[in-house]
This record gives C-alpha cells, sequence and structure tokens, in this order.
C-alpha cells in the first residue's frame, strides 16, 4: 500500500508557505509551538471560556450600561471619559483573566478577534507597552523582548492564549488588554469566507471540521449557523432522554453486532468474528433485544443509538441513523400514542423554545411561510386518509366514490392505476377550486381507464391488497401530510412484529407517525404470542425466498424468550436525525448528521449525488 506524503495531502501554496514561515519564524522564539495545555482562569465561577466570561453577571451588566451610552451618541462620538474610566476600575477591581481561542481574523494592528466557537472577544496589545512573551519550554519563562513581533507573526486561524485585564474601548466593545502572549497551535490552511462562510453543501458534509469553523466566523446567515443545528440537536437528545428518565425508564445498550439481522424489514451490513468463525450484522433495529428486556422485567425500558441498514441514499436515508426505541409493559398503541405526543411537545419546547416551527423557505410575506404546529396532532387510519384526499382532490369527476372502494382487489387496482398518471398531469399545480373542464375532462378519461385496466388484471397482478393500499398511500398521502398526523390501521400482513385490531384481525395495532411528509415514528401494541410470532417470521421467511431481500428472518431466540411471557406492551422508534431536519429546516439528512457517508472525492460533478432511492 503506498502512503502519501504531507505534501500530497496539504498541497503546498503560497497562502500556506507563508504559514509555514510564519510558524518556523514563531519556533524560533518561543520553542515548542504545539504546547500540551494553556490553562484558563475562573473568575466567572467556572472555566473563562469565551462564552462564560461574557455571560458572567458583573461583566455582561457593564457591558449593557456602555452600550446604552454609546446609543445616545453621535457617530464617531466617543463615550464621555468619566463613564469610561468607572466602567473600566470596576473591570479592572475583577483581576486578570487568562482566555484562549482561535484568531477569527489576521492581527492587523493591534486589535484582533478570538473566538471559542460560540462567541468572540476582542483582544488588544499594546506595541509599545509590548506583552511579554509565554516560551513554551515547560517553565513559562517571559520574553519581555519578543511580545510583539510574535503578534505580527500570528495568522487568522491560529490558537493563542492571552493573560491580561479587560477593559472598555472607546467604541464602547469589551476588550482584553493583554500583558502576557502564548502561542498554541497553528492553522496551516487558510480559513474559509467568514462572510459566507462555505456554500457547497457536499464541502461542507464532507469536511465537517471546516465546516464548523465557517459557521463561528460567519457574519452572515439565512437561518441556523451549522453549530446552532447540531446544538439543538443534542438539546433534543438530552430533552427526550430527561422525559423518559423522569418517567422512570431505564436506559440500556443492546448489541450493534447481532448474530441475525433481525427487528426491522431491512437490508443488513454483514462482517465476520474471526475467534469464533461467525458472520455478524450490524443491528438494523434493537427491537428484539429491549423487549427480552421487557421479558425479563424491565417494564419501561429505552435505548437511543446507532442503527445500521445497507440501503439506498436520499436526502431522507442514511446508511447509519440515530433511533430512539422504547417499550412500556401494559400500554396499547393508543396509550403510545398519546405518551410520544407528550414526549415530543416537551422535547422540542426545550430544544427549540417553541412549538411552532418553520419549515421550507422563508418568504417575505411571513402568512405565506409554512409551519409545523406541534402543538396539535391527527389521528387518521390509512383509508380514511387516502379516501378524503380522494375526495377532496377529485371528487368533481363523475364517480361516487363510496367508503368501501379500499375496500377489495379492483377498487384497490384502481385508485392505483387512477392516482399516478392523474398526479402526473398539470392538475398538480391547481387546487381542486381551480380545476377547468378541460381538466376534469381529463380526469374522468383517466379514471374510466384505470377502471378498465383493473378489471382486465393485466397490470397489478403481482401486488395483494395490503401492498397496494401501502403503495397508494406513499405516493398519494404520505407527501401530503405536513402537519403531526398519527396514520393507524395498518394491514396486518406488512407488520409482522404488531398484534392485532381486537375489532378486526386483518388490521394491526401500529400507528406510524408524519410530520412534513416524512415518517417520523413507528409503534406497535406488540405481539406477545409466541406461537403467532413464530407463524409471522414463517410468513416473512416465505417472503424472503421469494425474493424479499428485506423481509425478517425466524430469530429462535426471540420465540424462546416469548415463550417464557412478555406482559402487554406497546413499543416505538422514532427517527432523531428526521426530527432534527424538521426543528433546524434541513432538507437533507446529511446535513443534521456530523459526519455522513460520503463517496470517495469526486472527479466529476456527476458523481456522489443524491438518489431518491428509498429505504
Amino acid at each position: 500500500m503506498s502512503i502519501p506524503l504531507f505534501n500530497e495531502i496539504i498541497e503546498p501554496n503560497d497562502q500556506t508557505e507563508a504559514r509555514q514561515a510564519s510558524l518556523d519564524a514563531m519556533r524560533e522564539l518561543v520553542g515548542n509551538v504545539y504546547p500540551n495545555k494553556f490553562t484558563r482562569s475562573a473568575i466567572s465561577g467556572t472555566e473563562d471560556s469565551i462564552t462564560n466570561l461574557k455571560a458572567y453577571a458583573p461583566i455582561a451588566a457593564i457591558v449593557e450600561e456602555i452600550k446604552a451610552v454609546v446609543a445616545t451618541l453621535a457617530e464617531r462620538e466617543r463615550p464621555p471619559a468619566e463613564i469610561k474610566d468607572a466602567l473600566n476600575a470596576r473591570l479592572k477591581e475583577l483581576g486578570s483573566v487568562r482566555l484562549s481561542g482561535r484568531l477569527t481574523t489576521p492581527p492587523r494592528g493591534n486589535f484582533v478577534h478570538l473566538t471559542d466557537g460560540i462567541n468572540k472577544l476582542q483582544i488588544y496589545c499594546d506595541k509599545k507597552g509590548g506583552a511579554a512573551l509565554v516560551k513554551n519550554d515547560g517553565s513559562d519563562t517571559l520574553d519581555t523582548e519578543n511580545g510583539w513581533a510574535a503578534w505580527q507573526l500570528l495568522d487568522h486561524g491560529d490558537f493563542i492564549g492571552v493573560e491580561g485585564y479587560l477593559f472598555i474601548t472607546n467604541t464602547g466593545e469589551l476588550s482584553v488588554h493583554v500583558e502576557k502572549l502564548q502561542f498554541l497551535a497553528k492553522a496551516m490552511l487558510p480559513m474559509p469566507d467568514k462572510m459566507h462562510g462555505i456554500a457547497d453543501p457536499e464541502l461542507q458534509r464532507r469536511y465537517r471540521y471546516a465546516d464548523l469553523i465557517a459557521s463561528t466566523l460567519q457574519i452572515e446567515s439565512d437561518g441556523l449557523k451549522t453549530r446552532e443545528v447540531f446544538e439543538r440537536r443534542a438539546k433534543l437528545i438530552s430533552g427526550m432522554r430527561n422525559f423518559l428518565d423522569d418517567a422512570g425508564f431505564i436506559e440500556v445498550e443492546t448489541p450493534m453486532l447481532t448474530p441475525k439481522a433481525t427487528g426491522a424489514a431491512a437490508k443488513p451490513f454483514e462482517t465476520h468474528h474471526n475467534a469464533l468463525d461467525i458472520p455478524l450484522y450490524a443491528r438494523v433495529a434493537p427491537e428484539l433485544y429491549l423487549k427480552r428486556l421487557v421479558v425479563g422485567g424491565f417494564e419501561k425500558v429505552y435505548e437511543l443509538n446507532r442503527n445500521f441498514r445497507n440501503e439506498g441514499l436520499s436526502q431522507r436515508h442514511n446508511p447509519e441513523f440515530t433511533m430512539l426505541e422504547f417499550y412500556i409493559a401494559y400500554m396499547d398503541v393508543n396509550g403510545m400514542m398519546d405518551f410520544c405526543e407528550g414526549l415530543l411537545k416537551d422535547s422540542v419546547r426545550r430544544a427549540a423554545g417553541k412549538l411552532r416551527i418553520r419549515v421550507g423557505v422563508k418568504h417575505i410575506d411571513e402568512a405565506i411561510d409554512t409551519y409545523i404546529d406541534f402543538s396539535k396532532f391527527e389521528r387518521l387510519s390509512m383509508k380514511s386518509a387516502i379516501y378524503e384526499r380522494l375526495q377532496t382532490r377529485y371528487g368533481c369527476i363523475d364517480e361516487d366514490f363510496s367508503s368501501d372502494l379500499l375496500d377489495d382487489l379492483i377498487g384497490l387496482r384502481t385508485v392505483r392505476e387512477f392516482i399516478l398518471p392523474a398526479e402526473n398531469q398539470s392538475i398538480r399545480y391547481y387546487s381542486p377550486q381551480e380545476y377547468s373542464w378541460e381538466h376534469i375532462e381529463e380526469l374522468n378519461k383517466i379514471w374510466i381507464n384505470a377502471k378498465s385496466c383493473a378489471q382486465s388484471g393485466e397490470r397489478l397482478k403481482e401486488y395483494d391488497e395490503s401492498q397496494l393500499l401501502l403503495q397508494i398511500f406513499e405516493e398519494f398521502i404520505e407527501p401530503n401530510l405536513i402537519q403531526p398526523t398519527f396514520i393507524v390501521d395498518y394491514p396486518k400482513s406488512i407488520s409482522p412484529l404488531s398484534k392485532a385490531s381486537p375489532d378486526d384481525p386483518n388490521i394491526a395495532e401500529r400507528f406510524e407517525l408524519f410530520i412534513n411528509g416524512m415518517e417520523v415514528a413507528n409503534g406497535f401494541s406488540e405481539l406477545n404470542d409466541p406461537k403467532e410470532q413464530y407463524e409471522r417470521f414463517v410468513d416473512q421467511m416465505s417472503e424472503r425466498e421469494r425474493g424479499d431481500e428485506e423481509a425478517m428472518i425466524l430469530d429462535e431466540d426471540y420465540i424462546r424468550a416469548l415463550s417464557y411471557g412478555m406482559p402487554p406492551a406497546a413499543g416505538i422508534g422514532i427517527g432523531i436525525d428526521r426530527l432534527v431536519m424538521l426543528l433546524t429546516n434541513k432538507h437533507s439528512i446529511r446535513d443534521v448528521i456530523l459526519f455522513p457517508h460520503m463517496r470517495p472525492e469526486r472527479n466529476s460533478a456527476t458523481e456522489d449525488t443524491e438518489s431518491t432511492e428509498a429505504e
């Protein structure tokens, strides 16, 4: 295997050579240019990061006072000396501060800003008085002669530590007067554009570290910056954990490598354990392990971790993704919907500070913006959702849609044959009130043709009622479910781990939650009859033999676990990444995953495009 040279990874150019020269010169002054540590002060009561220091109440109060004074001044007018001097005296009483961070600009003159990744603070080095330079020799020897020389060698992006006192400038900005300067690390590559950040989405995802730097430096931003996206993600996850912990749940960790790829209908990643000489699979879902724990006596249990599926990439699918999955004994699917609603309301409020979240493009007229209202959750059966939209969109045609249209194979075939051409017509750009007679005549022709095709049975022969119903729902209904909506009454045949409804044995006690056209959660009344579960697995194995690679396989040990007895229980899986997409107004799952999977760096513009292949 050939090993690339350093200069092949970091290709030399004028900027990198200039930075290398300044690094060499700095090494002559301080010795070790990559010291092991820098100790910050703690006058704020905790470690003095720039953010903590600026938030410290006595300092924040002084900043607000000078802001109020500056607001009354004319352009270029300075604050009265007596006011500024009094505020600076109060700042100096706080004592010396030790701060560190990245330079947001190259030094030009005496002033420059440092950032801790969240906030910026101005620092000042007096050329005449000069800051003492800390030598990185293990003893922190002070060089009183070369502080200004070192200051001039600093580049945009370098890390430094400073010690000094706080003061207010003539423009009213909080700053640090540097008395000691310590070099901490060199940025060998130039920083991203501070005005606009990194514009190319592929570069943002491929070089997330640079994207995060850019978002810190970025001045203009439409929506949340990259760091803010992942801070909101962290708040959401923390809020969910807190909600579940407060409700009496216990968090567990189940295997990430499993001997069987079970728990969901998905294609797994496969590897091999050399010592045991067995195949292992990256887990597609923790479901069957968590239900084993319910068997073992864990009445409320959850896991928040990664799942892996060896399937397509799209704006909503990534090979590894984060899932919250939990189970509650003695609860059914209706109770789980109630609990899920409460969990999401609380977690969204904690993460975003509100329940009404804007998604999509921001318009000048806010009245036409789209908002997701997490204070309201609707519940619809799958057939009701399809029937209502048929009536709303196409009730104008010469057909009296009856409620039993979706109850037989011919009716389902008719609707399926009708929807694709109907939705592909230009009519989809109109509301039903805007349909012309030409539109209605065309729709009538499409309906008549659909009925004829359905009755002849020439097409769609390979699909049964459940499969057709699901296809119609996914193509016709799912993209239009914008507000939080629980869809219930799924066919039992496509829900192999769910208990049947006591009212209709062909219906599963299952729901899926859709928001902004995406599935966000999936829940069941869990099947706990070991014999019936065995038969469902056998049915899935038959589907697998007919070519369905995502059909489940028989898990003998899970059948054994159920045979010890599992109480009635409800379970749910919530897709964290998709929920974060909603809360941060991101359209690709890759924008809410810190390091998404990417193809090797592309050589042409056609590579690494996101497909629409579904999971």
